[in-house]
């Protein structure tokens, strides 16, 4: 039976603590990002076509961490940090159009060794500044010499559109640590909205794209195989 991270920290001593949930975080995001690699190669083989135009991957900063904990009324343990803060462990999958996005999540939701704990659509439900995302908190069994941990990861799955704007709204409410003026958030969500209507656009005239490819592929006539004997062959089998 696997242990959970927090009975892993009941293991090993403080000093050492420390150094092992990050080799645990660090050994999921390879587990998870394999995984994903391996889907990404299949779906190209099978339908000759990437769902995933790059992978990201990132283990959150000490100092993230501990603001994080601070900001939601926690102290600063590695006990809390690894009950509390779900992403410490991220992997985010960045797609083409949106219908990947959903595809993707069920190809993920199907693997036998990841469980899903939860899911939140920021695409269908955006956040009040207009972010768009879909997240996935999963767990994935990380294998010790003498231990098997279940170890949490989040994967946040994007359009291109979408990254575009969560980079650059980052950036930004960095420069006024989180409370930039109304009329900036003002402006953010409107181009949140202009992001938004891109994909769908972009999304449809993918769609229309298949559709006359299809179209084309139905009205080509095969060329006719004349098989052993052409039909301006008049000669007769066994016969001079």
């Amino acid at each position: 039976m696997a242990s959970s991270v927090e009975d892993v920290i009941k293991i090993y001593e403080d000093v050492d603590s420390w150094e092992t949930i990050m080799l645990l975080y660090e050994s999921a995001i390879k587990e998870v990002g394999t995984k994903l690699e391996i889907l990404n190669d299949e779906f190209q083989h099978v339908h000759q076509y990437n769902p995933i135009e790059h992978i990201k991957t990132r283990i959150k900063s000490p100092e993230s961490i501990v603001k994080k904990l601070r900001k939601n009324g926690y102290e600063s343990t590695i006990e809390n940090m690894v009950k509390y803060i779900n992403d410490i462990a991220g992997v985010r999958l960045i797609c083409s159009f949106t219908s990947d996005i959903y595809q993707l999540a069920d190809m993920i939701g199907n693997q036998n060794d990841l469980k899903v704990l939860s899911i939140k659509d920021y695409i269908k439900h955006p956040k009040e500044s207009g972010y768009r995302s879909f997240h996935m908190l999963v767990s994935v069994p990380i294998f010790l010499s003498d231990n098997v941990v279940d170890t949490k990861v989040e994967i946040q799955i994007r359009t291109i559109a979408m990254d575009f704007w969560a980079s650059l709204e980052h950036k930004i409410y960095y420069k006024f640590e989180g409370n930039a003026p109304e009329h900036i958030s003002r402006e953010l969500r409107e181009c949140a909205e202009m992001v938004a209507t891109l994909d769908e656009r972009m999304l449809s005239l993918d769609e229309a794209i298949r559709d006359l490819l299809d179209q084309e592929e139905m009205n080509e006539v095969p060329e006719s195989d004349p098989g052993i004997f052409s039909t301006t062959d008049q000669s007769v089998p066994g016969k001079d």
